[in-house]
């Protein structure tokens, strides 16, 4: 499993310098990495043209499935700036080197990022230990494997005796539904194909009073945003008001245009989103997210999946990959 990791994180780490470069030189263009699948308010700003307007650029849109390769791609400055980046990923890369920088927290979701075992299998909480030995699918390096170590330690199952596989969901949710794998563990359509076949061990609320946040945020280099605060800036106001208007209405036409935008049906969509919440540029400057607790809580990361072997060593402190300029400049706009 650290083998796959190190590859990963090879291809997020391996173009630091071309980022830079790029800073502050496509000024009337950027593209913004986001997730199919992942139905969130900003989408709707995102159809009607509203970042365009805001930043007076032309956004281009590119999908991901993992937010691993979302850290690649700003290394290699194909991505400016990412939406709803996990923070584990976000804590690999900045762990091994990469200089990214979180600027809004995009969306906290407890019960829309878990593992879920096959159902003959017969395995709750009660009897987890009989997980040991199985094979399981795991995206490595992101918010979902944080979750599954974190869950594999509270039931003393050791991850040594597992059989790792490392795959996005959509294709973890296949192969339990074929049943190459014994468990699976991811988020969004992918996990909600996975419950078609399986069962969870732990609700999002048991896994809060463990201290197992589940929390995406939106990320970019430290140098775009040093050079183009602004643009930042103008790009979390928009998706602010995208939330702050879904949180007020949760309209029936809003919600149509965030699931054709995030490429699923009207029902998987409300489903999703409504394990969902995104909180307020107000909220997010309490302590609990730009106010310290956000540096804190990467470090419990980092030092899991050091524990882990996942990654070979952790930061000091998080702190410097915190920036909370661009998000307090929005909130004057």
């Amino acid at each position: 499993m650290k083998k796959v990791l190190k590859t990963v994180l090879a291809g997020a780490i391996v173009a630091l310098s071309s980022t830079a470069a790029f800073a502050g030189s496509h000024s009337k263009e950027i593209t913004v990495g986001y997730f199919l699948e992942w139905p969130m308010p900003f989408l709707a700003a995102k159809a009607a043209g509203k970042y365009d307007e805001a930043l007076g650029a032309k956004v281009n849109w590119r999908a991901f499935e993992t937010g691993t390769a979302m850290s690649a791609a700003m290394a290699s400055g194909d991505v400016q700036i990412s939406v709803s980046q996990g923070l584990p990923p976000f804590v690999v890369a900045t762990s091994a080197g990469q200089d990214l920088q979180i600027v809004d927290v995009a969306v906290s979701y407890s019960e829309n990022d878990n593992c879920v075992v096959k159902t003959a299998l017969e395995v709750t909480k009660d009897n987890a230990s009989e997980l040991a030995g199985k094979k399981v699918a795991v995206p490595l390096g992101t918010a979902a494997h944080y979750g599954f170590l974190r869950q594999m330690a509270h039931f003393n199952v050791d991850v040594a005796s597992l059989q790792v596989v490392n795959m996005a969901p959509p294709e973890g949710a296949a192969a339990l539904e074929q049943g190459a794998v014994d468990f699976a563990c991811g988020w969004g359509g992918g996990l909600a194909r996975m419950k078609e076949h399986g069962n969870t061990l732990l609700t999002g609320a048991e896994k809060e009073e463990l201290g197992i946040l589940v929390f995406d945020v939106t990320s970019a280099p430290a140098s775009f945003i040093a050079e183009n605060g602004d643009v930042v800036a103008k790009f979390l106001k928009v998706t602010a008001e995208a939330n702050a208007e879904w949180n007020a209405n949760k309209s029936d036409e809003m919600l149509a245009v965030i699931a054709k935008e995030s490429g699923m049906d009207l029902d998987g969509a409300k489903a999703s989103i409504g394990t969902m919440t995104f909180p307020s540029i107000d909220e997010q400057m309490g302590k609990k997210w730009f106010d310290g607790g956000m540096a804190t809580f990467m470090k419990g990361v980092a030092d899991v999946f050091v524990e882990a072997k996942s990654i070979d060593s952790a930061l000091p402190d998080y702190s410097a990959a915190v920036n909370a300029g661009p998000i307090t400049a929005a909130k004057g706009m």
